[in-house]
């Protein structure tokens, strides 16, 4: 029986603390890539892809844009934004197994604009020259990267002036009601039944509600993008507040 990635004692306490989360991180999401889409259509009701194409209005892609999406996994933010007017679209991963699948995906797509590029990168080491990109997009990856900061430094870096970082992330929501029931979802039904989907022993979906509970809310994201000297930021909450958009802009 494989050795699981996470196990329940490690994420008894906070697992961005530790210091071999990317390690681990990369090897939970190399165990459910085969099963990573069917898993996010089920168990978002098909949410998943309505808020991809929010993030993708947020981001106000003009023609000519440059866009890099880090955390790409397998391809379905990446593609979406393939769909605008950009110039140039490229996605960045930094779990090998995830970008095959994508490319896959992506190979079997009719590309009008831009044909998207994938290519291994780590979020907080950015393979990319100074103000290269206009828009960068992270969609439910920010809270798996090793230092969250230091990869909100290296996104303001690549972009240009007048760029936009668009940051989709899980959220708790406000109302009590709706996060008793959030919780009772993504913390004891989605972690065993989307395990029993994949076949999973890594506890990459015990791990994946505990980032989220553990990981910066939207009040605290969006002082962290201000500290990243972003000049202003806007978030718009998804479903009941279940997920939100955090638009962040670089000065003119």
């Amino acid at each position: 029986m494989p050795k699981a990635v996470w196990e329940a004692q490690e994420l008894a306490t906070d697992p961005h603390q530790r210091g071999d989360k990317p390690q681990k991180v990369q090897a939970m999401f190399s165990a459910i890539a085969g099963a990573y889409d069917l898993n996010n259509r089920l168990h978002s009701f098909g949410l998943d892809e309505r808020w991809r194409k929010a993030a993708v209005r947020a981001a106000r892609v003009r023609a000519g844009d440059d866009i890099v999406d880090i955390a790409c996994g397998t391809g379905d933010l990446t593609e979406q934004f393939a769909g605008t007017p950009a110039r140039s679209v490229l996605g960045l991963d930094f779990t090998p197994a995830m970008l095959d699948i994508a490319r896959v995906k992506s190979a079997r797509r009719k590309h009008p604009n831009a044909v998207p590029r994938y290519e291994h990168g780590d979020a907080t080491a950015l393979a990319l020259p100074d103000a290269s990109a206009d828009v960068v997009s992270i969609a439910f990856g920010l809270r798996n990267v090793g230092a969250p900061e230091r990869a909100l430094a290296e996104f303001r870096r690549v972009l240009r002036p007048g760029g936009r970082l668009v940051v989709l992330e899980f959220d708790e929501p406000t109302n009590p009601v709706i996060r008793t029931m959030n919780r009772l979802y993504t913390h004891r039904i989605m972690p065993w039944t989307a395990s029993l989907i994949a076949r999973d022993r890594s506890g990459a979906y015990r791990y994946l509600p505990r980032s989220v509970e553990t990981f910066l809310d939207r009040q605290r994201l969006r002082e962290a993008m201000l500290a990243a000297d972003f000049s202003s930021v806007e978030q718009i909450p998804l479903t009941f507040g279940t997920c939100v958009v955090s638009v962040a802009t670089v000065a003119q």
